[in-house]
């Protein structure tokens, strides 16, 4: 009850019109607060209902219904959680797939919309002449000055990919790749040697700075899921407290109980 209060609270000072709901941190702040209040009020409440409705006089008993209490408390709680988590879960999935199946179906009227100019398109185009510009595009290793524009920038990627994925390249092979540059965009050799190493450098550049803000951002991740580990950690351990002392406020005293008996 005190939870549905304070949604409705919190609800109730969205002006949309006026312009002066609170802001984000202040509504997550607001609403942590009453939460973690409400959960302490509740738990002492069930606390003292549970050891004044067992009629022990002892305190030990009463101890134990009040951890009872809390410890069934967050269980529910839990699974409650993990209900919602799931649904949340397949509905995103469900609207995921529904999106994967209307972009199949859009590109697959794409395709057949163009099924039949692309058919016209390949009648009108020589097979061989295909094969022949890609096996051409496909010999490497010959002069740079000789070969044609296909064949060496086919040979500078292949280069350019094993210096990516390899991390640096024989110098063999870097001569080999200034060569091919210098050919290809017909500048001399020492000019391709330096676009190259400014290529390298900006690559360089941007894969540090990519590992960089990658070891930010997992930083910042943990860092986060630390500090709200403790602060549930930290209410758990409140709302205990909270259910013992309701708990030992409800318990009866001996006299009452022998009275009673």
């Amino acid at each position: 009850m005190l939870n549905i209060l304070g949604v409705a609270i919190g609800a109730s000072t969205v002006d949309a019109s006026a312009g002066s709901t609170p802001g984000a941190s202040s509504f997550g702040i607001g609403a942590g607060i009453w939460l973690l209040v409400a959960n302490l009020i509740g738990l002492a409440v069930g606390g003292y209902v549970a050891a004044r409705l067992s009629g022990t006089a002892d305190s030990t008993d009463s101890v134990l219904h009040g951890l009872s209490v809390w410890a069934i408390g967050f269980l529910l709680s839990a699974v409650l959680l993990g209900n919602v988590i799931a649904g949340t879960a397949s509905t995103a999935a469900q609207g995921g797939a529904s999106l994967l199946g209307g972009l199949a179906q859009g590109a697959g009227n794409a395709a057949s919309a163009a099924a039949g100019p692309a058919g016209q398109a390949m009648q009108q185009v020589d097979p061989k002449a295909l094969v022949d510009r890609a096996q051409a595009a496909l010999r490497t290793g010959g002069d740079p000055a000789q070969m044609g524009s296909d064949q060496r920038n086919a040979e500078i990627a292949r280069l350019l990919t094993r210096r990516v994925t390899d991390g640096n390249l024989p110098q063999g092979d870097r001569d080999r790749l200034n060569q091919l540059v210098a050919a290809e965009y017909n500048i001399a050799p020492e000019e391709a040697q330096r676009r190259l190493q400014q290529v390298e450098q900006q690559a360089t550049q941007t894969a540090q700075e990519a590992e960089r803000r990658a070891r930010e951002a997992a930083d910042a991740t943990a860092t986060a899921g630390a500090v709200a580990a403790y602060w549930v950690f930290a209410a758990m351990l409140l709302g205990a407290v909270a259910a013992v002392l309701g708990a030992r406020i409800g318990t009866r005293s001996a006299v009452a109980v022998r009275s009673y008996a």
